[in-house]
């Protein structure tokens, strides 16, 4: 094998066939999901929760419990923003796709200063502050929180929020060893800039109308 590929993958050899396996899976109903939160699809939701579901999994058993917090979170918030995206009164939307307002704003820092806590008490508990690599997971984590819940919300802060975390993440789970979730991670990065941009331009033209 090249030493490329080695540096790559290389990490894999010692990984269960079914483990990779389950990794690709997920990478791909992830990468589903947030192009189909781009295009304002409730698909977004369902897929997700595969995807979410299979990393809590995988991420239980690599003992990275910050990051299976993350995804644990993802799948009851998808429950919940399903539930939202789905509400509607006739033919109108209840959650119509819009701008945070300030209380939204305010309950963001909430949320973002509440799991920088609630981690660090977890990580506190079970000892894992052993690695610069648990200090970065905090503070990802605490913006993941903040973008899922903007997301349920239907707010295009939501995109803010991911293209920060999915540029940290990048390269945190390429060190860790996990070179799928980090492409997958690296395409996250790209179609969340796509979809700011896509909700902005549907918001402008509404105000336009408006």
């Amino acid at each position: 094998m090249s030493p490329i590929f080695d540096f790559l993958f290389g990490q894999y050899a010692a990984y269960d066939t079914l483990d990779v396996v389950l990794e690709l899976v997920a990478v791909f109903f992830g990468v589903v999901s947030v192009f189909c939160s781009w295009r304002n699809s409730v698909w977004v939701f369902p897929t997700g929760m595969i995807s979410t579901a299979i990393f809590v999994y995988l991420l239980l058993k690599w003992a990275l419990l910050g990051d299976m917090m993350i995804n644990v979170y993802y799948f009851i918030m998808s429950l919940y923003g399903w539930y939202l995206w789905t509400r509607k009164e006739g033919d109108t939307a209840i959650t119509p796709m819009g701008r945070a307002s300030i209380k939204e704003h305010k309950i963001s820092a909430f949320i973002f200063v509440a799991t920088l806590v609630f981690v660090f008490v977890i990580y506190q508990v079970f000892d894992k502050w052993n690695s610069w690599t648990a200090y970065v997971d905090t503070v990802t984590t605490a913006i993941f929180f903040v973008g899922m819940w903007l997301m349920a919300k239907r707010k295009i802060e939501n995109w803010i929020y991911w293209i920060i975390g999915d540029i940290i993440s990048v390269p945190l789970y390429f060190y860790k060893g996990f070179t799928f979730t980090s492409f997958q991670y690296f395409l996250f990065t790209f179609i969340a800039i796509g979809g700011y941009l896509a909700w902005k331009k549907h918001l402008n033209k509404q105000a336009t109308i408006a």
